[in-house]
C-alpha cells in the first residue's frame, strides 16, 4: 500500500515535533508500506522570510520572493530525513526540482502541470521513505515557483493522485474539519465525513484546514482525503464524494477576514462596461467575487465587488487606468461569513434563517451572494466573531 503523509508547519515547528511526525511515519513504513511525507516550513518561518524580505525592499520582486520561500520547506524536509535516519530508517529528502514539480509560471501563486514521478518510485523501490517539500515547483525557466498559501496540501494531493497512492492523509493542529473554527466558535463540533464539493466551498471561504485547490485535484482525481490531527490519534474526517453521508442541512459556517470590498460609482450604462473593468483585472491576476451592479439611473450605473484586501489598492489603481467613473471606494474592514451545505439544495428558507440570526444579533448585512450549496453575506470586519457564533447556535451545528 502506498501512502502519502502531508504534515503543516505547526506539525513540525520543533525537534519534539519533528520527531513525533517521523515516528508516525516509520510506523507506518514497519506495516510493509511505502510512505511519502510531504512538508511545510516550520512554524512560521514562512512569516519570518516575508519579514525579512519585506525590511529589505517593501516591494519585492514576485520571482525572487518564490525563491527565497522555497528555503522554508527545503529545511524541512531536510532535517526530517536526518531525524529518520538518527531513528535507523532510510529517508530521502527532494524538493520541487528534484521530484520535477511542473507548474504554471505565475510566481507566488502557480497551478501545478504534471509531475514526473520517476525519482520518488525508485527511491520507494529501495525501501526508503521519500520526503518531498510541499507549496513549490518548477516553471518552463527551471525557475522555483510557488503555489500559493496552504499550497502544501495541493502538493500532496497532486502526488497522491500522479502516484495512485491508496491514501492521502493531510496533518493538521486539529482534529480534523469543523462546524466552525472552534478557535472562534467554542460549541463548534468534529464533523466525520464531508463531500468534497462542501469542503471545497468552506476551503474556499476561509476554513484553513484545507487548502481549496487541493480539494479540487482530489475531486477531480477521487482522491479520498483524511484530515487529522499530528498531535494525537483520534480518527479525522473523511473527505470523499456524496454518498452516506451526515444528513444534516447545513454542514459548517466559515469566514473570511482577507477581503475588500470596491464600489465604483458613476460607471456608464451601456453594453460592455462590466467586461471592460472586469477584464482588466483578470488581465493583472485579480480574483473578484460578490459583484454586485446597481439599477442603472441617470445614464450611469454603480458596480462593487469583493476581492483580498492584498489586491484591493491594485484593483483601484488598474481601474482608475482603464475606465470613466464618478468616484471609487475601497473598504478594508470587511469580512465575509457564509453557511455551506449540499442540504440546502433541497430545503427552502435556509437563507432567511442565516438573515434572521444577523437580525437578532443586530449585525446589518453589507452584500450577499449565494451558490446551491453556499450563502456569503458581506458584513463589518469588527462583528464576525458575533456573526459566526449567531449562526451557528441559529442552525444547532454544535454539540448534542
Amino acid at each position: 500500500m502506498l501512502v502519502v503523509k502531508k504534515f503543516g508547519g505547526t506539525s513540525v515547528a520543533n525537534k519534539e515535533r519533528i520527531y513525533n511526525v517521523a515516528n508516525r511515519c516509520i510506523e507506518e513504513y514497519k506495516k510493509g508500506n511505502d510512505v511519502v511525507v510531504v512538508l511545510s516550513a516550520m512554524g512560521k518561518y514562512t512569516d519570518e522570510l516575508i519579514e525579512k524580505a519585506q525590511d529589505i525592499n517593501e516591494n519585492p520582486p514576485k520571482r525572487e520572493m518564490d525563491m527565497l520561500l522555497t528555503i522554508g520547506e527545503q529545511m524541512s524536509v531536510s532535517l526530517m530525513a536526518m531525524a529518520m535516519a538518527k531513528l535507523g530508517v532510510p529517508a530521502v529528502s527532494l524538493n520541487g526540482f528534484q521530484v520535477a514539480m511542473h507548474t504554471t509560471s505565475v510566481y507566488g501563486n502557480a497551478r501545478l502541470k504534471r509531475i514526473d514521478c520517476e525519482r520518488i518510485k525508485n527511491e520507494l523501490e529501495q525501501r526508503k521513505i521519500v520526503i518531498v517539500t510541499g507549496f513549490q515547483g518548477i516553471n518552463k525557466y527551471d525557475d522555483y515557483t510557488t503555489l500559493g498559501r496552504g499550497g502544501s496540501d495541493t502538493t500532496a494531493v497532486a502526488l497522491a493522485a500522479a502516484l495512485h497512492a491508496d491514501k492521502c492523509e493531510i496533518y493538521t493542529d486539529v482534529d480534523g474539519v469543523y462546524t466552525a473554527d472552534p478557535r472562534k466558535v467554542k460549541s463548534a463540533r468534529k464533523i466525520n465525513e464531508i463531500t468534497y464539493d462542501e469542503m471545497l466551498e468552506l476551503a474556499t471561504l476561509g476554513a484553513g484546514v484545507l487548502h481549496n485547490r487541493s480539494v479540487e485535484l482530489a475531486k477531480k482525481y477521487g482522491v479520498e482525503l483524511v484530515v487529522r490531527s499530528s498531535l494525537n490519534t483520534n480518527e479525522g474526517t473523511v473527505v470523499k464524494e456524496g454518498k452516506k453521508m451526515e444528513k444534516m442541512i447545513v454542514s459548517g459556517v466559515a469566514s473570511d477576514s482577507d477581503a475588500a470590498r470596491v464600489a465604483v460609482v458613476g460607471l456608464k450604462d451601456e453594453p460592455g462596461v462590466a467586461f471592460k473593468l472586469f477584464n482588466a483585472l483578470a488581465k493583472n491576476n485579480i480574483n473578484v467575487d460578490m459583484i454586485l451592479q446597481s439599477v442603472g439611473r441617470h445614464g450611469t450605473k454603480d458596480i462593487s465587488f469583493t476581492c483580498s484586501s492584498l489586491d484591493a489598492d491594485d484593483a483601484a489603481r488598474i481601474i482608475n487606468d482603464s475606465m470613466e467613473f464618478e468616484s471609487i471606494d475601497v473598504n478594508k474592514e470587511v469580512s465575509k461569513v457564509s453557511i455551506v451545505g449540499a442540504g440546502m439544495q433541497s430545503n427552502a428558507g435556509v437563507a432567511a434563517k442565516m438573515f434572521e440570526a444577523l437580525y437578532d444579533a443586530n449585525i446589518n448585512i453589507r452584500q450577499i451572494s449565494t451558490s446551491e450549496i453556499r450563502v456569503t453575506v458581506l458584513i463589518d470586519a469588527k462583528n464576525t466573531e458575533r456573526a459566526m457564533n449567531a449562526i451557528h447556535d441559529k442552525f444547532d451545528l454544535g454539540e448534542n
